[in-house]
């Protein structure tokens, strides 16, 4: 038995890889732009971590193709989780969704493309105005992915205009874990106004091994991070909670989602103080 974005509610047992790869024919049966265009970015990251070992040239205090490969991992994250939760809307908003799923593969394609073509020239896509063709290619990134923002706008009015498929907590997790996601690319503005990501010393200081968030300084990445990842962390706690605890999931979604949006706040706020992420923890 499936649900309408065929997700497998059965209870027959199956393994880890067999479940993976229902899950993957599925997607790619109910959203194949999005599926694919992540099928790329598994290209992009293949390629990327293909060419670590072999070049040793660094970029902000990191490996020059460990960029490409954390915005592989990350664009991929986010195409599949977004085709699998937009596949949950009505079929009355799927042509929403067909529009909204090529704007976004398109603006994905753009940005793995622009931060594959600078780590190649050994520099960094981001924030960087060293030459015209630096800023033009930073421009280039800014335009779609503020394209990416004005879909996921859409995207957020479809799962509120219209009830995606699942019980309550399903819904609200959807419903809220877009709406945060929203927030958390906003927040990227902010990276943006400051020209780096780092508040109270350069970027490329001392950081988080393979994250390279600062561990001296604010840093504006975490709480952009986490905003981000409220497309996958919300819904799934409000999938969690309408199998565990049906008769209160709407209220536990709400509340997990604001507990979540108050953790975004303080790293956000912490980081514009210039003070490291894990003062919190060790305060």
């Amino acid at each position: 038995m499936t649900t309408v974005s065929g997700f497998p509610s059965g209870r027959a047992k199956t393994s880890p890889l067999a479940y993976a790869a229902t899950w993957l024919r599925i997607l790619h049966r109910v959203n194949p732009v999005l599926s694919g265009t992540g099928w790329v970015h598994v290209a992009f990251l293949v390629v990327a971590l293909g060419l670590l070992p072999f070049d040793h040239r660094v970029v902000t205090g990191l490996p020059v193709w460990v960029k490409p490969a954390k915005f592989a991992v990350s664009g991929l994250v986010y195409l599949w989780t977004l085709g699998w939760l937009l596949a949950d809307l009505p079929a009355v908003a799927q042509r929403s969704v067909r529009r909204i799923s090529w704007g976004v593969a398109l603006s994905m394609m753009v940005e793995m493309l622009c931060i594959g073509g600078q780590a190649a020239r050994g520099t960094t896509s981001h924030y960087n105005i060293a030459t015209g063709f630096d800023i033009l290619i930073f421009n280039l990134m800014g335009v779609f992915i503020m394209l990416n923002t004005v879909l996921i706008m859409w995207a957020v009015y479809l799962v509120w205009r219209h009830r995606p498929h699942g019980p309550a907590g399903y819904v609200w997790g959807v419903r809220l874990g877009l709406l945060l996601f929203l927030v958390g690319s906003v927040l990227g503005g902010m990276m943006i106004h400051h020209n780096q990501h780092t508040v109270g010393a350069p970027d490329g200081g001392p950081g988080l091994p393979g994250l390279g968030w600062s561990t001296r300084a604010g840093d504006l990445r975490i709480a952009h991070f986490l905003g981000l990842h409220a497309l996958q962390a919300v819904p799934l706690l409000g999938w969690v909670v309408s199998r565990v605890v049906p008769r209160h999931a709407t209220l536990l979604t709400w509340l997990g989602a604001a507990l979540y949006a108050g953790l975004v706040a303080l790293l956000f706020v912490q980081a514009l103080h210039g003070i490291p992420f894990h003062h919190l923890i060790t305060s």
